[in-house]
């Protein structure tokens, strides 16, 4: 709330405007340190995470666990898988398939060409379940919209911390799996990991979570070389990082990786 005030009022004074003569939010003491967020799923949750989440008795529908798995392959965040349309979709049938997020979506406003490996385009297909369906993740409730922004996060959590007596308190997906709780972005962690530890380096997987480049290896890289210079998407790392993180979710699953996904022809 502090960094957003402070924002706002050093704008407002900025020369030019006259919105206030003088920001208040100067000479303000330095923010404790945020603690670093380290949670990150062992192989055996994600084998019970992945599993689990084709069970029939779940109380959350379909495509909103299919999300979740989306953003465990693909390394996106939240906001910008679950706006994805079909026109952002190409060459699924191809040997380069690629997702395409908008800017509008994307926390650094910038266009994002993601590459989708074979389980990231089996996901898509299940997905989309019919030939007018222009959401991939469509909701239950709206037809012809997206899921809605904190579907992911709801499921896993649940609602029993609701507060409202008449909405109903259902048990999340974290409890009902038996897992230690954890937030989508976990997922886009837990992905990283599993590059980093496949021997991928820093830089590649950077570019797959669309953070900013400033060191590769051991040389350090100027920040502009990235903003004004290097316009690359860098799509070949970037295959070769998300491939590589679907070939080894696929050895952790097991041979029944793709079981769960229900393919239309």
């Amino acid at each position: 709330m502090r960094k957003a005030a402070s924002g706002l009022f050093n704008w407002a004074a900025e020369a030019g405007r006259d919105y206030v003569t003088a920001s208040p939010c100067v000479n303000l003491p330095k923010l404790d340190p945020e603690h670093p967020r380290t949670r990150v799923l062992s192989e055996d949750e994600i084998r019970t995470f992945w599993h689990g989440l084709d069970r029939n008795d779940l109380p959350y529908d379909r495509k909103t666990r299919l999300a979740l798995k989306f953003e465990l392959v693909t390394m996106l965040r939240s906001r910008e898988l679950l706006g994805a349309h079909r026109e952002e979709l190409f060459d699924l049938e191809g040997h380069h398939p690629r997702f395409d997020v908008p800017l509008k979506r994307v926390k650094k406003r910038r266009v994002i060409q993601q590459p989708l490996s074979d389980l990231a385009v089996k996901i898509i297909k299940e997905a989309l379940a019919s030939d007018d369906q222009q959401f991939v993740f469509e909701s239950p409730m709206y037809k012809g919209q997206p899921i809605h922004r904190k579907a992911m996060a709801d499921a896993l959590r649940g609602t029993k911390h609701e507060k409202n007596k008449d909405k109903t308190k259902t048990a999340g997906l974290c409890e009902l799996l038996g897992l230690r709780p954890f937030t989508p972005h976990d997922l886009r962690r837990t992905a990283a990991t599993l590059a980093g530890d496949l021997g991928f380096d820093d830089a590649a997987i950077a570019k797959c979570l669309d953070h900013a480049v400033s060191k590769k290896g051991d040389v350090i890289v100027p920040t502009v070389t990235g903003k004004v210079y290097n316009h690359s998407k860098r799509m070949k790392e970037k295959r070769a990082v998300l491939d590589g993180v679907a070939a080894e979710l696929r050895r952790i699953i097991g041979k029944s990786a793709d079981a769960g996904l229900r393919l239309v022809a």
